[in-house]
C-alpha cells in the first residue's frame, strides 16, 4: 500500500526497524510472512496504510521528550 509522501524503501527500513518479529508474526498471515521472508515482498505491500501510519506514529511518540 503506496503511502503519499514517502520513499517505499525507506518506509520499509522504519516499519522493520519498529517492528519485532512477534509482531511481524501477529499481523502478518503464514503466507505473508514467508513471503516477506524471502525478499518477494516488502512491509509497505503487506501492511495496510492504517498499520503503517499506527506503527509510524508509534515510532515519532517515543521520540518525543517529556515536558
Amino acid at each position: 500500500m503506496p503511502v503519499p509522501g514517502y520513499d517505499p524503501e525507506d518506509l520499509d527500513d522504519v516499519l522493520e526497524s519498529r517492528l519485532s518479529d512477534d509482531e511481524l508474526e501477529d499481523r502478518l498471515t503464514e503466507s505473508e510472512l514467508e513471503n516477506y521472508r524471502a525478499g518477494d515482498e516488502s512491509l509497505v505491500d503487506l501492511l495496510d496504510e492504517d498499520e503503517i501510519e499506527r506503527t509510524l506514529d508509534r515510532g515519532d511518540d517515543s521520540a518525543e521528550t517529556p515536558h
